[in-house]
């Protein structure tokens, strides 16, 4: 009679626990109906696997302390930030796209920027030809962020660059994803950085990979790919710091990415962005960098907008942006 009674008790609070899930499931806010439904059948056909599926993976949750400090610090960033830089030029932009930009504005609090110019780079290594030449060249500051850097020959060459950099006295910060370059932190080619005189910084740290499911999901990293030099010229795109090959993913290489570099307005927008991962995980206070604005480039046609999401944006940001995009579409 007692084991039965035990069971009964067991079967009740494992149902119990089974529809908190559940219910946790359906009234999580910013969720689509899909995302709702997919995880209520998966929690009630398979609830052991399903419940522990959703602790490690069913919520944006990068930590409370960490939310907590990115928000603080996207607060004090945003009020340092010059106007010019955040309201932009709304009379630059031609009128049946503002509305793009005004919804871009509303992710990061940036405006439209005219006056830039943009290479898009041929291919891997000649993007990493022309960041090792203008990091070379630096006179003030070289910022990098990158999710993955391997120690092959572009990953190691950005890094001499930097130490050269460090070394003549430009100011080099360096920031890498914990998870996608954890081999490169952990190595010496990351400690010689910082001999040299680099600043290095981990994105989103992870202390003990067992644990770290309490305190937030493992799998949103920053997967961010910026460079940032004297706040005039700024590369992005989807290039990590490695060659094309790949090797830790050999079977799907070559590699085939797009970078832009920028010169004008717009690097000090990418600028803002490094500043808000780097301030979020470090006591240094980036915001005089981005007090003012560079003019426009007399030659530059483009005008620029940095948006940067991620789980400290409304979830529903980057797909409000490509939805507006392909609506204001025309010809293709």
């Amino acid at each position: 009679m007692t084991s039965q009674f035990t069971a009964l008790i067991l079967l009740v609070a494992h149902v119990g626990l089974q529809l908190s899930f559940v219910a946790r499931a359906v009234l999580r806010p910013h969720r689509e109906a899909s995302s709702r439904l997919a995880w209520v059948l998966v929690i009630l056909t398979m609830p052991t696997i399903g419940m522990i599926a959703y602790v490690l993976f069913g919520e944006t949750n990068i930590g409370r302390k960490r939310l907590a400090r990115y928000h603080k610090v996207s607060e004090m960033i945003s009020r340092a930030t010059s106007p010019r830089l955040k309201n932009g030029a709304f009379d630059q932009v031609q009128q049946r796209y503002r509305h793009l930009f005004k919804l871009g504005q509303s992710v990061n609090g940036l405006g439209p920027m005219p006056g830039n110019r943009g290479d898009l780079m041929a291919d891997t290594n000649a993007a990493f030809d022309a960041l090792v030449e203008d990091i070379d060249a630096a006179r003030t500051t070289v910022h990098l962020l990158f999710y993955i850097w391997l120690s092959d020959t572009n990953g190691l060459r950005v890094a001499e660059a930097a130490k050269r950099a460090a070394q003549r006295g430009v100011e080099v910060r360096v920031m890498a994803d914990d998870l996608g370059s954890r081999a490169f932190i952990r190595s010496r080619h990351w400690r010689e950085m910082e001999k040299a005189g680099v600043q290095v910084a981990s994105a989103l740290p992870i202390s003990r990979l067992i644990l770290h499911p309490i305190r937030g999901r493992i799998d949103l990293r920053n997967h961010r790919k910026i460079a940032v030099v004297d706040n005039e010229i700024a590369y992005c795109g989807s290039q990590n710091c490695a060659d094309p090959e790949f090797r830790v993913k050999a079977k799907f290489g070559p590699w085939v990415d797009q970078v832009v570099r920028f010169v004008g307005p717009v690097a000090v927008q990418i600028q803002y962005l490094f500043a808000q991962d780097w301030m979020a995980h470090t006591d240094e206070d980036l915001t005089a960098l981005l007090r003012d604005t560079p003019e426009p480039l007399p030659e530059g046609t483009i005008v620029t907008q940095a948006i940067g999401t991620g789980p400290t944006a409304r979830p529903s940001a980057m797909p409000e942006i490509f939805e507006v995009l392909m609506h204001a579409a025309r010809r293709e």
